[in-house]
């Protein structure tokens, strides 16, 4: 591609670089100059005009992008046509966007002029939302540019994965001091967050703070039909041999992990109950701001893994905004409750 100034009289057929003001009209930047635009160009003394030339082999942009977007594009994924250079992606359900960022990266690094941004892995998205851009800087790239960037895609590096787990368990451990009114609110918060996933609470079982109260409970909401259960504490998780572990343990269950390096968020559990998966909410899952326990329920209702390779890889951006009403924020006394 050659780009540079060219006498106006003999710009026809090239690109512009430049928007134009024209007596007639306006010839907008990447447009072909037509004979007839070229020839008022001259006429109206614009001398010498910003142009570009296609060399053979170069693509322009927005068949490039085209391209790459296809590339790139996995399951679930839809392409608008490209205009401008761009193409931009959008989720054709809702669900969790999957990334592969080596992939990604390694599409980026091939040249300048050629661009893949995305959202955040793991984003919770819509069916219609965008979640991906392909952009080329240039009018044009060499074909074996393009060749290579779509090379460094061996598979697709986006998608998203399809909720489906949409029947929901809940376990709430009562303590005298926790009040009916907390319980009947932090139901509501999780009905308001499973509704995008167009998942539901199938059962709620409400059972004193003991392990084998907890064991009963996960096995009556499995046998009803829940593919997840999740069990809010009157009391924080504070090890392995505490009650909600231990409960899921008796239950014939297993314990995948506690702990996550996700603030607020660090006090939660993973782990199964045969197929069904089961989490052990952190007490900053009854406010409805965004904390760590919306990254693992979002990512099971999608069928994704949820283990501890999966929660430990979670530190990077995993400090949160503070959610200043649970019981035990960051900057607060250094005696109260253990919340997290």
């Amino acid at each position: 591609m050659k780009f540079g100034p060219v006498p106006a009289g003999e710009s026809a057929g090239l690109i512009t670089a430049h928007t134009l003001r024209l007596a007639g009209g306006t010839l907008r930047k990447g447009r072909t100059i037509s004979p007839e635009a070229a020839r008022a160009l001259a006429a109206e003394g614009h001398g010498d005009v910003v142009a570009v030339r296609l060399e053979p082999g170069d693509v322009g942009e927005d068949e490039a992008a085209g391209r790459l977007a296809a590339r790139v594009a996995g399951a679930n994924l839809r392409a608008e046509t490209p205009f401008t250079g761009r193409c931009n992606l959008f989720a054709a359900q809702a669900g969790v966007l999957v990334v592969a960022r080596e992939t990604v990266a390694g599409i980026n690094a091939v040249d300048e002029a050629v661009t893949l941004a995305t959202l955040p892995p793991f984003r919770p998205v819509t069916a219609g939302e965008m979640v991906a851009t392909v952009k080329i800087i240039p009018y044009a790239v060499p074909g074996t540019v393009l060749d290579r960037a779509c090379a460094a895609a061996t598979e697709p590096p986006l998608a998203v994965a399809p909720y489906t787990r949409r029947r929901v368990g809940v376990v709430s451990t009562l303590l005298p001091g926790l009040k009916p009114a907390t319980v009947r609110r932090t139901l509501d918060v999780l009905a308001r967050r499973l509704a995008p996933a167009g998942a539901a609470i199938l059962a709620e079982e409400r059972v004193p703070h003991r392990a084998e109260a907890v064991a009963d409970a996960l096995a009556r909401l499995a046998g009803a039909g829940a593919d997840l259960v999740v069990v809010f504490g009157a009391s924080a998780i504070a090890d392995r041999r505490d009650v909600i572990p231990a409960g899921l343990e008796r239950a014939g269950g297993t314990v995948a992990h506690l702990g996550m390096p996700v603030d607020p968020g660090n006090l939660l559990l993973v782990g199964s109950l045969g197929a069904v998966p089961v989490i052990g909410a952190p007490g900053c899952a009854r406010s409805p701001k965004e904390n760590g326990f919306d990254w693992v329920l979002h990512r099971l209702l999608a069928g994704l893994p949820v283990g501890r390779a999966e929660i430990v890889a979670l530190g990077v951006g995993g400090l949160l905004t503070e959610i200043v009403s649970r019981p035990q924020p960051r900057a607060g006394d250094a005696g109260a409750v253990r919340d997290a």
